[in-house]
């Protein structure tokens, strides 16, 4: 028997249900937040995530999925959104149009890493990206979007983690002090820390093997080593976080695995059983110079990014979606009107289905009460020939003839 490869997994039962729920939920909120949306390729140039991303990252030092085309094209699959759509914005020239430019995409990612509750190693993420605006608002906004996403969804016990990377010279300055207290404990280091201390110190902030040791609970904080017009404007955005009514939490540690951000960094975290604890079930920040990096032109930028696995643990189980009305016969002659009937109930915005197995009509009743169905059409043939037809209200059991002509306004009116 051929099966899935690992760390991949079939979305069927309720997790289908919180998928669907989540998706059609994502497109409300998109809509509303004013987004556009923009879906890239699954594949794109490997240098794309290594200038981007970054060289020192464990996502690519460590987990894409890299090879090469029949032209020996080197390509990589996507492991995140962020570098697709800078790359998108630039090729296709976006910023020559009125910005900021607020796009959504909602797609399938890939990173090889040891597969575990909520982390896969093909896996579905949803993100937004803020192209042209360096306002403090914008980051508030892209803070309390997912927040509010995950309350609709009846994610309890979240928290926003954020913290100020500052400028790139606040960063080196960082760096400086920050290799000074670490280079007397380096040996009590982990090998990945040992090398990050000499390409990326700030990495050894990230890493998941030392992140409990005394070390790294003492490191200097990196809000001490930061301008006045950083911290200004960090303030700002913490300020907005309150009008909006966002629960945050200051926390200095964060850097993100990503090597592209600077100023304002964040994580949503959910208290929950299911991802064992407090776990991150989004995250995001500032990156405004990614997009010259990858050869456009200067633009400030902000975004998030929330793995639907992870999101789909944190939600409680979702009960399935109500069928509007089940159509029900027992001949030939029946089962051509209900295969009409229900064409048109469609069309009109009616959610219906009918038999297709040959179920008798006790079955069919059966089957009407597993789809939670509100309302049953049974069809006869002598109602038929009066041109009446059977509905009954599945809730109040309460049965009613109506005129053939009149049916499908019946049914909408109900």
């Amino acid at each position: 028997m051929i099966t899935k490869p690992k760390g991949t997994y079939d979305v069927i039962g309720n997790d289908a249900q919180k998928l669907e729920r989540i998706n059609r939920l994502i497109e409300y909120f998109c809509d509303f937040y004013n987004y556009e949306y923009i879906r890239t390729p699954i594949f794109e140039a490997t240098d794309l995530f290594h200038r981007s991303v970054g060289d020192e990252t464990d996502i690519v030092s460590k987990e894409t999925y890299d090879f090469k085309d029949r032209s020996d094209r080197e390509l990589t699959l996507r492991p995140e959104g962020t570098a697709g759509v800078v790359r998108s914005f630039i090729e296709n020239k976006m910023y020559g149009t009125i910005l900021p430019k607020k796009l959504w995409y909602n797609g399938t990612m890939y990173r090889y890493e040891r597969p575990g509750n909520g982390r896969n190693r093909e896996f579905t993420q949803f993100g937004v990206e803020i192209l042209g605006s360096n306002d403090p608002a914008v980051d508030a906004e892209i803070i309390s979007m997912p927040y509010r996403l995950f309350e609709e969804l009846g994610i309890k016990d979240l928290n926003v983690k954020i913290n100020n990377l500052g400028s790139k010279e606040d960063r080196e300055n960082y760096k400086v002090a920050l290799k000074k207290y670490l280079e007397p404990h380096l040996s009590e280091l982990c090998e990945d820390c040992q090398r990050r201390f000499k390409t990326n110190p700030l990495r050894i902030l990230d890493c998941k093997v030392d992140n409990n040791s005394e070390i790294l609970k003492n490191v200097p904080s990196i809000l001490d080593y930061q301008s006045e017009e950083s911290t200004k404007r960090f303030n700002k955005v913490l300020e907005y976080l309150e009008y909006l009514d966002v629960d945050y939490e200051v926390d200095s540690k964060i850097v993100r695995g990503l090597d592209y951000y600077d100023y304002t960094v964040f994580e949503i975290v959910s208290e929950t059983d299911a991802l064992g604890g407090a776990s991150t079930i989004a995250a995001g920040g500032r990156y405004n110079n990614l997009v010259a990096t990858l050869g456009g032109p200067d633009t400030p930028c902000m975004g998030f990014a929330t793995g639907l696995e992870r999101v789909m643990l944190a939600m409680e189980d979702v009960d399935k979606r109500a069928l509007d009305c089940y159509i029900m016969y027992v001949n030939e002659e029946e089962k051509i009107k209900a295969i009409t009937l229900a064409q048109d109930l469609r069309i009109s915005g009616v959610s219906v289905d009918y038999d297709t197995t040959g179920r008798s009509l006790k079955s069919q009743f059966k089957e009407a009460d597993r789809n939670n169905a509100q309302i049953l059409v049974i069809l006869n043939s002598e109602d038929l020939k009066r041109g009446l037809i059977t509905v009954k209200d599945n809730l109040t059991k309460e049965e009613t003839k109506v005129d053939e002509n009149e049916i499908i306004d019946y049914i909408i009116s109900r």
